[in-house]
């Protein structure tokens, strides 16, 4: 197998060419750490070498021999040293797999290396002391988002057909815009999360991956968002039992609502804008009924939400076996560890009624209600941008400045003010690269549906992949 025959191929069809023998476990493999070594020499996206031999996986499964990255975001892996992106974590080994990790096994999934990741996955910028900078395949002069920027960047280059990643407030959706993939965040529920970021994080952070198509996204939420036996979900299943089902699903005429007002201060670029807007009449071409609308809300409820994943995360660092060191940090996220450990149970209260609101107003948007007075019906799905702008020069969100937790979370939200709210609520949400620009860098369209309806999202987004296909456009930089 050729490195461009291998780049060409997303997880399902790979994963189809290994069951009929077209071609062997060991040919994948072997093309899969030629292409993460290309990869990652232009785009410095991998935290350590490649893992040798590649981590245990479940030979039956789906998936077996597909190659994949996880996220320094641990811990992920039983065995596997983590750093969350920081010079602070010294010896940290993940003891136990998390359960998303057990179940990326069990589907066949072969983890050949671990992602970059900014400090304490704090930023939209995937850049550290402790790591370096990660280029974008699209312009190596520019960042490829955060959290989960790393994975995105291996991905786009085709040198994996997926990543894992998650996301506490975009940290999925955000690197699928700036390099160009599809990126799933899961409704609520839906994908069991680990004991550091996401157990511990009040529910806002997801645990999902990074994928070339639509497709792929459906069959990895099949994969490990089903329930162990014994156990139900949180998020009801779709109609047709799978996600994938879903796909060949004809929706129907959904009511959808497209803005490109962000619900933070924040200047919109207008063809980010113009993105959207596009995606929307491509909508409203297939047959959906489209609407400018959005929910109602504030920015300081976001903000003041989001605070909780800080100090969870912060919690969580004090209270393990791998203490971080501040002194060993860059500047904000050691003024956010020391900030975030003064934090009380009345602080988190206020902040649990923040993401109360936000989760009414979102829920309500979505929800359809009829009383004897008055009669209204929600919307479907919502289309907004991903971004504020274009994927930014390297330094743009400098860790090195002076910041609260919450003047933090405003400077990363005016370049990501859209994705936020809907980790607060929980709704699930999927980037789509349906765009460039003139420059010839990608653009995110996102889609949010109401919780739980996963089989709507992937369904449209399906549509729009056949309407607007993507899967021809290759980085410069790609092992392809």
């Amino acid at each position: 197998m050729k490195q461009h025959e291998y780049a060409d191929l997303d997880a399902t069809a790979l994963a189809a060419a290994l069951c009929s023998g077209e071609v062997s476990l060991d040919e994948v493999e072997t093309v899969a750490r030629e292409c993460l070594a290309k990869a990652d020499a232009d785009l410095n996206a991998l935290t350590r070498p490649p893992f040798e031999p590649g981590l245990s996986h479940d030979p039956e499964g789906p998936l077996a021999g597909v190659p994949f990255v996880v996220k320094d975001s641990g811990p992920v892996a039983k065995g596997v040293p983590f750093s969350l992106g920081s010079r602070a974590l010294r010896g940290a080994v993940a003891a136990a797999d998390q359960d998303v990790m057990a179940r990326f096994r069990a589907a066949g999934l072969v983890a050949l290396g671990q992602s970059t990741a900014p400090e304490l996955g704090l930023s939209f910028a995937t850049e550290s002391l402790a790591h370096g900078t990660t280029r974008n395949p699209w312009d190596p002069a520019r960042g490829v988002g955060g959290s989960s920027g790393g994975g995105a960047a291996l991905v786009a280059a085709g040198a994996v057909p997926f990543a894992h990643g998650n996301d506490g407030g975009g940290s999925i959706r955000v690197p699928a815009s700036a390099c160009g993939v599809v990126g799933l965040k899961p409704s609520r529920g839906r994908v069991p999360c680990g004991p550091l970021v996401g157990e511990a994080a009040f529910g806002l952070v997801c645990e999902f991956g990074l994928t070339r198509t639509v497709r792929d996204a459906a069959l990895l939420l099949d994969l490990v968002g089903a329930p162990p036996v014994g156990e139900k979900h949180v998020a009801p299943p779709p109609p047709g039992g799978s996600h994938t089902a879903a796909l060949r699903t004809d929706p129907g005429r959904l009511r959808i609502a497209v803005s490109t007002r962000p619900w933070a201060p924040a200047e919109v670029d207008p063809q980010v804008a113009e993105a959207a807007r596009d995606a929307g009449r491509v909508l409203e071409w297939i047959g959906h009924t489209v609407t400018e609308d959005a929910p109602a809300l504030t920015a300081e409820d976001v903000v003041e939400a989001s605070v909780l994943a800080v100090v969870s995360t912060v919690a969580a660092l004090s209270e393990g076996p791998y203490p971080a060191d501040p002194a060993r940090m860059e500047a904000v996220p050691a003024r956010l560890l020391t900030e975030a450990r003064g934090y009380g149970a009345l602080d988190v209260m206020a902040c649990l009624q923040a993401q109360h609101r936000v989760t009414r107003s979102v829920g309500r948007f979505f929800q359809e209600h009829s009383s004897q007075r008055h009669c209204f019906q929600g919307c479907d799905l919502l289309l907004t941008p991903t971004a504020a702008g274009l994927p930014v020069p390297h330094g743009t969100l400098d860790h090195g400045a002076d910041h609260t937790v919450r003047s933090w979370l405003r400077r990363i939200y005016a370049h990501g003010p859209f994705t936020a709210p809907f980790n607060v609520s929980g709704n699930p949400a999927v980037s789509l690269p349906l765009a460039q620009s003139r420059e010839g860098l990608p653009i995110g369209v996102p889609l949010v549906a109401a919780h739980g309806r996963e089989d709507l999202l992937l369904a449209v987004a399906a549509q729009l992949e056949e309407a607007v296909p993507w899967r021809d456009r290759r980085p410069p930089m790609s092992v392809g």
